[in-house]
């Protein structure tokens, strides 16, 4: 934005280079943030906004540089200072809903279990602007995360830690699931475990939320992380197990978990059961992993390979994603649709899905993949060191 109306051939260089940066380092909005604009007051240019990349805003300053364009710099690079060294959050309630804005009658844009490690990005309010280990960046009440320093999340990481395991349940303020309820908590849900010289003839974990709460998980319903890790394998067998124990979960728009799920929610919740983090979204998912040929009616698919559907690339329009599901076999692929079900690509088959058939833009296998933003748990350490 401008405010005069001279025909000034910086202006357009100025515009065209923000542009270029944005373009460059911070293509996608849902997982880079650099909102960077100017004004001119006659031949006085000032830059504005803020950015959560150094890299980006130093190669738009050594651009103007270059070309000789004078400008005072008021662009705030996030983290924000007023966060002192409390840069780092963990998710302390079972489901913390990430909303697009910092309000609760924004868009749920995403969810985050248990025990998900966050970077704190700036305060608004009561409310943090955050990025998950997926990279999305959302809103987040501060009933849903505990901020800490570097150290105290180094010791987190450190510490020895169960992971829940059962679709959903609840911890105990003694072990006795007769006593009272502390919380409930879905699968994926991580806590820190305090380990004492009666565990091993107790039938309870003894953990502690982030923010301090104790309590007991029945070991029949979790397990140590490392172990979970150590055995955790994305392949055939265990992405098709996992989806069909969400079968009939409700379709819940912005839903990764166990709560309630979108399309992508749903997949990304499989794989991340599974010792894998994958993109958020359907149209980030498609830019991971293998391209797999479909031309000879999905012969060539595997239990496991993600279907994408939308609409195609025309002249004048660029290819939309709107749908993602995954294929499971026999013809057969599991998705959220209204709830988590079993469609058919067979025509003759009872339950085929001929709007979906339709609208199939291609197949891509990403267990074991290493193409696209995929994160392995078992040589990216997220939740452990």
């Amino acid at each position: 934005m401008f405010s005069c109306s001279d025909d000034d051939k910086n202006d357009t260089v100025l515009v065209d280079d923000i542009a270029a940066i944005r373009s460059e380092y911070a293509p996608d909005k849902r997982v880079a943030l650099f909102d960077v604009s100017a004004y001119r007051i006659k031949n006085n240019y000032t830059l504005y906004g803020e950015s959560n990349l150094p890299d980006a805003v130093t190669a738009l300053r050594e651009r103007l540089t270059e070309e000789g364009i004078k400008y005072t710099d008021n662009i705030k690079l996030l983290p924000e200072e007023d966060l002192k060294d409390k840069h780092f959050g963990l998710v302390t309630i079972s489901v913390a809903n990430l909303r697009s804005n910092p309000k609760h009658s924004a868009e749920l844009g995403t969810q985050a279990t248990l025990g998900t490690p966050v970077k704190i990005i700036k305060k608004e309010g009561s409310w943090s602007l955050i990025q998950t280990p997926d990279q999305y960046l959302s809103w987040v009440d501060d009933g849903g995360i505990v901020a800490m320093n570097a150290a105290d999340y180094q010791h987190w990481k450190d510490a020895q830690k169960m992971i829940y395991t059962k679709i959903s349940g609840n911890t105990y303020t003694m072990p006795d699931e007769t006593s009272q309820v502390v919380s409930d908590i879905v699968a994926g849900g991580i806590l820190e475990l305090l380990v004492t010289d009666e565990d091993e003839e107790s039938d309870f974990f003894m953990v502690k939320y982030p923010d301090g709460r104790e309590a007991y998980v029945a070991k029949t319903e979790a397990s140590w992380y490392t172990e979970w890790l150590a055995t955790a394998e994305p392949n055939q067998e265990n992405l098709v197990a996992t989806s069909k124990q969400l079968m009939g979960l409700p379709y819940l728009w912005g839903g990764t978990s166990t709560k309630g799920v979108d399309c992508s929610g749903f997949t990304k919740t499989i794989y991340f059961l599974n010792g894998m983090i994958i993109p958020r979204d359907a149209s980030q998912q498609v830019h991971t992993g293998e391209l797999i040929d479909t031309k000879e009616n999905f012969k060539k698919l595997l239990p496991g390979d993600l279907l994408f559907f939308g609409k195609p690339a025309t002249d004048d329009k660029t290819e939309k994603v709107v749908h993602v599901g995954m294929w499971i076999g026999n013809n057969e692929f599991i998705h959220s649709s209204g709830q988590v079900h079993i469609s058919s690509m067979d025509s003759n088959a009872a339950n085929y899905d001929e709007a979906n058939h339709d609208r199939f833009l291609r197949a891509k296998r990403i267990a074991k993949s290493s193409v696209g933003a995929l994160v392995n748990l078992k040589e990216t350490p997220i939740f452990n060191d």
